[in-house]
């Protein structure tokens, strides 16, 4: 009678499932042997066991087939670019990282720490270099100032003409005032132009106090 069809499930005893890994073990590294011999074949395998122990045979050196693997299928040429990228990023990390001690070691300096590390040349190129910036400040904050007293000036310009204006108007008033209804009149076209509850101020009415 033929052997009954065996169902293939994962062992569930530790100590048979150790013993039929070594005997299938065995028998699959003999036919690789078999394989290479018989057939001229270039053979690599490798095992891991549930352990994580390793077991390899090749017929060849094991890291030259690899090699041959990852060429026929491609490998090589992505994990070349792969690597080349992350150096390419390593390098572009490393010089920035360098650029910001830089520039965070020249403001120290600009401040006036961490100078004990500086000779005289270094000093006087900082001192050169902090005078050079208070100039460039003070020029900026003068031409800010000349800017604003220039508007001030403008507008004051603007006011003055603007009182002028209304002054005139003011005496157009007062003069058709008295010519048509008399003082009193022209009395009630002043009090328009005060505001209510304040005193007449002459001044203001571009008259002399008397």
């Amino acid at each position: 009678m033929g052997r009954g069809k065996v169902e293939l499930k994962r062992i569930e005893n530790p100590t048979n499932r150790q013993v039929t890994f070594s005997k299938r073990r065995d028998g699959l590294f003999k036919k690789a042997i078999e394989l290479s011999i018989l057939c001229e074949a270039e053979v690599a395998l490798l095992v891991f066991s549930s352990s994580g122990k390793s077991y390899q045979f090749s017929s060849h050196d094991m890291d030259r087939t690899i090699r041959k693997y990852r060429n026929e299928k491609g490998l090589h040429k992505m994990n070349s670019h792969g690597v080349r990228t992350i150096e390419v990023w390593k390098n572009e990390m490393d010089e920035m990282k360098k650029s910001i001690d830089t520039l965070e070691t020249k403001l120290k300096h600009l401040a006036g720490e961490d100078l004990s590390t500086l000779g005289m040349k270094e000093l006087k190129q900082l001192e050169r270099q902090l005078r050079m910036g208070v100039d460039r400040v003070r020029s900026r904050k003068w031409r800010l100032l000349s800017e604003h007293v220039s508007l001030l000036k403008r507008n004051h310009k603007t006011l003055q003409e603007e009182n002028c204006n209304l002054q005139k108007k003011l005496h157009e008033i007062l003069s058709e005032g008295d010519e048509n209804s008399g003082l009193d009149s022209s009395d009630h076209v002043i009090q328009r132009f005060i505001p209510d509850g304040q005193p007449l101020n002459m001044n203001q009415l571009g008259f002399p106090e008397s």
